[in-house]
């Protein structure tokens, strides 16, 4: 079944990326602006076909299309095994792992932390966590374009693979290592808990060890895309320096 990719950013990313296939672009015939024009331009240039419609048609398909839709294939999402030997060439890969993230907002939100610092790829889980759909596109402003999304059924057995195969493992809850204080300079996996109930105890288990991001005043934690921003933004510093 084709997804319905909507708002100006997603749509621009969506075809600049070129990872997927397009059936037709919808633009509203009230838009206009020069992102609207680079749209337009980017979707001939790939053959997609422009259609032209009235606003309340967007209006009746999506809401707050901001004057477009890309109707788009499915997202194909990699085995666990398929995005290890996608990223075999890097010295220093960092996955993501997403532990029961079961907002799509919050999952659209790290899918753009994680590009934003340079991430290569991204685990999530087949049951219990939000999956790709157009929230998801929207919330990550077209960044689900532009990584490597796994999808496993088991989340503590892909820690597992992960350790086999040369990754180090590091849960992000109130552990006693703190986050500021690590070196990175090695194959990672950050893996960030629900909403509410964190880290599964399997999958805590099985992490190589667990990080804490220190924090003051009266807030006791960071929701988890922001767990994950300054978590991923540590990292990438740390990788920078060194």
């Amino acid at each position: 079944m084709p997804e319905l990719i909507t708002g100006r950013n997603p749509v621009k990313e969506s075809l600049v990326s070129g990872n997927r296939t397009f059936n037709k672009l919808l633009v509203s015939k009230t838009s206009h602006g020069k992102i609207i024009t680079e749209i337009i331009r980017l979707a001939k240039k790939r053959g997609v076909p422009v259609h032209f419609v009235p606003p309340e048609r967007l209006d009746k398909i999506a809401e707050a299309s901001q004057g477009v839709a890309l109707e788009a294939s499915t997202t194909e999402y990699f085995s666990l095994e398929g995005l290890l030997n996608a990223t075999k060439n890097e010295k220093r890969p960092v996955y993501v792992v997403l532990d029961g993230i079961e907002d799509p907002h919050n999952l659209g939100a790290i899918i753009r932390n994680a590009v934003a610092f340079g991430a290569n790829g991204v685990i999530i889980g087949k049951w219990r966590s939000a999956q790709i759909n157009e929230t998801v596109l929207r919330a990550s402003a077209g960044a689900v374009e532009h990584i490597r999304i796994a999808r496993v059924t088991n989340i503590a057995e892909a820690v597992t693979e992960l350790k086999e195969n040369g990754v180090w493992v590091a849960g992000l809850e109130n552990g006693n290592r703190n986050l500021s204080g690590e070196s990175f300079g090695f194959p990672l996996a950050v893996v960030i808990g629900g909403e509410g109930s964190g880290i599964h105890r399997l999958v805590k288990e099985r992490c190589d060890y667990l990080i804490s991001i220190p924090q003051t005043g009266a807030v006791s934690s960071l929701n988890a895309s922001c767990a994950a921003a300054v978590a991923l933004y540590e990292i990438f510093k740390n990788r920078q320096s060194s």
